[in-house]
């Protein structure tokens, strides 16, 4: 019986000391939080920006009607996927009036060019007869000449009686027949120099008509080509939405009936992509790009930032941002193109693609896990001490007191010390740390509530054991 006794004090006994020993643990682990840790390493990195589009030539350019109205297509002359040439005939409307106004045209012109024609003998023949008429005039001035000195000798000779007065007379009336005949030769060159003006005017009205006859016909020209579609640039026929017989509409932008083809310059390949406003102040001209096409699996593509849209889109519409008539809070994106090292015999037009461009690379920095990275306000890491009044702050010190700051918790002596970090640029997974930790500190990397509500010098206990896997269900 007393051996009894003795064997239940003992069971008493050894139940006070575990109780005393578990009181004891829990007391010294009451606000120990439990902490996921990784120590602050080196490593490369490069901040990329991922961006989802579509593969484009760089430039293409819809072929439409010119036509002054609707025209139907008499013939086209290509199909989708031939390469053409610039210059070349790729299709033909309905011109049986232009090419009759043409034709009209022409025969003014043949017209404008015979009377042009006309006038100028004329012109001629009247230099002609101005020359005939200045040759009488020089030839019956030389025989008035004569006349007159053969007058002013007779004169003298019948001044001192030593002619008949008959001879005086014939010789006076000589010489009054040369004088009218030197007036009628100069009255024929006048009326020969008449002419020729006459001529002359009416060259100049014929070569008038020669140069609008000219001008029209070019018009008319330039009219029957617009009936031709001619392909402005070599390059591939990448859209053919309409067949001969069709009736195409001038003049309606991004109309179906407007557009005959489509030619794309496939010789610079693009990726089109819509980069997020977030990011885009980031990516520069030239910087590197791997793109990957949704039509081509396994395979990476290089390429390089050429071009940057300098207009917000809206992402719901597709609009510019200044015509769209939403919300301005909507999600916005920036068209970025990428030149695709790629032949063109491997891609199509509008094919959907993924671009990953490379903006900053840094080697051999250190650098942190993304999620280890937090925020608080010095309020946070300075709470009141327990038991003290928290008196009312002005309002610079409670500015002061609710600054952000970024940083990480370090785990020293069993526990998680706030420290404040500058940042450098940010990989997929980790971040480059530019200032605040060295190379092997510790620090929390988890979990998310843990480090969204751990204290400023609260114990911690780590665990980096990997959870439990459950069984995967059948």
């Amino acid at each position: 019986m007393k051996k009894k006794w003795k064997l239940l004090l003992l069971l008493g006994l050894l139940v006070v000391i575990g109780g005393a020993v578990f009181a004891s643990i829990t007391i010294s682990e009451r606000g120990v939080v439990v902490v996921q840790t990784s120590k602050v390493s080196r490593m490369d990195l490069a901040s990329v920006v991922t961006a989802s589009g579509e593969v484009k030539p760089r430039n293409y350019i819809n072929i439409g009607a010119s036509t002054p109205g609707p025209a139907p297509i008499t013939a086209i002359y290509v199909k989708e996927g031939d390469h053409v040439k610039k210059g070349q005939t790729l299709a033909r409307l309905a011109d049986v009036q232009p090419s009759a106004d043409l034709k009209a045209q022409q025969a003014a012109l043949n017209s404008a060019l015979a009377d042009s024609a006309a006038s100028e003998a004329a012109e001629k023949s009247a230099d002609d007869n101005i020359a005939v008429a200045q040759a009488q005039v020089d030839h019956d001035r030389a025989d008035l000449e004569q006349k007159t000195a053969d007058l002013k000798r007779n004169q003298e000779l019948f001044n001192s009686k030593l002619i008949a007065t008959q001879d005086f007379e014939l010789k006076k009336a000589g010489y009054d027949l040369a004088v009218a005949t030197l007036q009628q030769s100069t009255r024929k060159v006048q009326q020969a120099q008449a002419q020729k003006a006459e001529a002359a005017a009416q060259l100049a009205s014929a070569q008038r008509k020669v140069a609008q006859a000219q001008a029209m016909v070019a018009r008319s020209t330039d009219v029957l080509a617009q009936y031709d579609a001619a392909a402005p640039i070599d390059g591939v026929i990448t859209n053919l939405p309409v067949r001969a017989g069709e009736t195409v509409v001038p003049g309606i932008q991004n109309s179906a009936a407007s557009t005959i083809m489509t030619i794309a310059d496939m010789s610079i390949i693009t990726a089109e992509v819509n980069v997020d406003e977030t990011d885009i102040v980031s990516v520069k001209l030239d910087q590197p790009a791997d793109v990957t096409i949704d039509a081509i699996p396994n395979r990476v593509f290089k390429g390089r930032v050429i071009e940057i849209g300098d207009t917000a889109i809206v992402r719901s519409t597709g609009l510019a941002a200044s015509q769209s008539q939403t919300s301005s809070q909507e999600a916005k994106d920036f068209k970025v193109k990428i030149a695709l090292d790629i032949s063109e015999d491997l891609v199509r037009p509008g094919l959907s693609c993924t671009a990953k461009i490379t903006t900053a690379t840094r080697s051999h920095v250190l650098s942190i896990p993304i999620q280890a990275l937090t925020i608080r306000t010095k309020a946070q890491l300075a709470p009141p001490k327990s038991g003290e009044r928290v008196q009312q702050l002005d309002p610079a010190a409670q500015k002061a007191a609710n600054e952000e700051l970024q940083g990480v918790f370090v785990v020293s002596n069993g526990k998680a010390q706030f420290r404040q970090v500058q940042t450098g640029i940010s990989g997929a997974t980790d971040i480059e740390v530019s200032s605040g930790l060295k190379d092997g500190d510790q620090i929390v990397t988890g979990s998310y509530q843990v480090i969204r509500t751990i204290r400023n010098d609260a114990k911690v206990k780590i665990d980096n054991k990997p959870p439990a896997v459950g069984p995967i269900a059948s």
